[in-house]
């Protein structure tokens, strides 16, 4: 019997899985999937639950993956909400629940088609699920951990899909060969305080703060490459907490945020903006620590067979051919580079993370339909 892709996403979204809460989503496709004669283990570490599933032969040949989440962005204002945030309620051919778009929906329309596939047309191959409930957070524990057990179990993927919304607009329009890195640098800049009328008995930490904001904001660091627009720095806050008017405070934060392409990494971006930072300390006399947070480095998946392949099953489905795209944040897809080809192709994702987040119930069924004919053309 062919499984509804709708009403397992709506199963899935009944489920609360604020991350990190598991909220009995895997417990859920655990069931299911063992029922359709996949090998199921849950991949649990650091209190995060994840599930790894396989139908057919460890080591074959080759083996198509899919990646996906269950874990969800918490509500907002639950007030808010027109829609039972939970409740899975469909209204003018709508879906709606937290969840429902990214990516409980894209976790069902491929756990659905790979069920239906191997029932169908058993392969001569294995079809993996990678399903993590650790993505919307920290991200630590999940796919990370699911590949660290691979590679301790023998077990691999020949290539990957990740299941994240890439759609702007429309169905079929975008998928997404590869990320831009992204890395946070936090800054505490210390100086002397003093009476804002001796500013000669003081060592003014704002006056450095703001310099090396603006020598970091106003640098160029590309003009984009093959594959990538430019890549962006962005100052997200300066912090100094004084209400005085005539005192030149001791201490000041701040932070910037780095979105680069495939022309940077975060090593020499790092040592690039301590240059600068060595600089302000010798100019101002003040002292600048610095720490830095890697969300993940650049990649890009060469146009080739893989891409190919899902450009031609979405053509083949919706009319459109997808473009090459590799914007947006980060997603899992940064962990599973390192383990094999991979690209992400999903739905529309308008409304992720919104209040009343909802999903197209026509654009379920499509992308099942989508990953069918990925595994069959794969496999064929």
């Amino acid at each position: 019997m062919s499984i509804d892709p709708v009403a397992l996403t709506a199963d899935l979204v009944r489920c609360p899985s604020v991350t990190p809460a598991e909220g009995g989503a895997l417990v859920l496709l655990e069931d299911i999937l063992t029922k359709g004669g996949f090998t199921c283990t849950r991949v649990d570490r650091g209190g995060i639950s994840n599930l790894y599933a396989r139908w057919g032969r460890q080591g074959a040949n080759r083996t198509f993956g899919f990646n996906g989440h269950t874990d969800v962005v918490p509500l907002g204002d639950e007030a808010a909400w027109t829609m039972p945030p939970f409740g899975a309620e469909i209204k003018d051919g709508y879906l709606y629940g937290r969840g429902s778009t990214d990516m409980k929906s894209g976790v069902a329309a491929f756990a659905a088609a790979a069920l239906d596939f191997v029932a169908e047309t058993p392969p001569d191959g294995a079809v993996v699920l990678a399903i993590t409930g650790d993505e919307e957070a920290d991200a630590v524990d999940g796919t990370a951990a699911l590949l660290d057990w691979m590679d301790d179990n023998n077990e691999a993927m020949s290539v990957c899909l990740v299941g994240e919304p890439t759609c702007p607009d429309v169905m079929g329009e975008a998928m997404k060969i590869g990320r831009r890195g992204s890395m946070t640098a936090f800054f505490t800049v210390t100086g002397v305080q003093g009476h804002a009328a001796y500013p000669h008995r003081a060592r003014n930490p704002v006056s450095a703060t703001a310099r090396l904001m603006d020598v970091l904001s106003s640098r160029v660091l590309d003009e984009g490459t093959a594959h990538f627009d430019p890549s962006s720095l962005q100052v997200l806050t300066i912090d100094t907490g004084n209400p005085a008017t005539n005192v030149i405070p001791a201490q000041t934060t701040a932070t910037v945020n780095i979105r680069f392409n495939d022309a940077h990494n975060s090593g020499g971006l790092t040592g690039w903006i301590l240059e600068e930072a060595d600089k302000v300390m010798t100019e101002f006399g003040v002292t600048v620590d610095m720490r830095v947070k890697v969300s993940g480095e650049s990649f890009v998946t060469p146009p080739g067979p893989l891409s190919d392949l899902i450009g031609k099953a979405v053509a083949a489905e919706t009319g459109l051919t997808p473009v090459l795209s590799t914007s947006g944040g980060t997603s899992d897809a940064r962990f599973v580079k390192n383990h094999c080809p991979v690209v992400e192709f999903g739905l529309v994702g308008k409304t992720m993370h919104q209040v009343d987040e909802r999903v197209s119930v026509e654009q379920i069924g499509q992308l099942k339909a989508i990953y069918k004919r990925i595994l069959t053309d794969y496999f064929g």
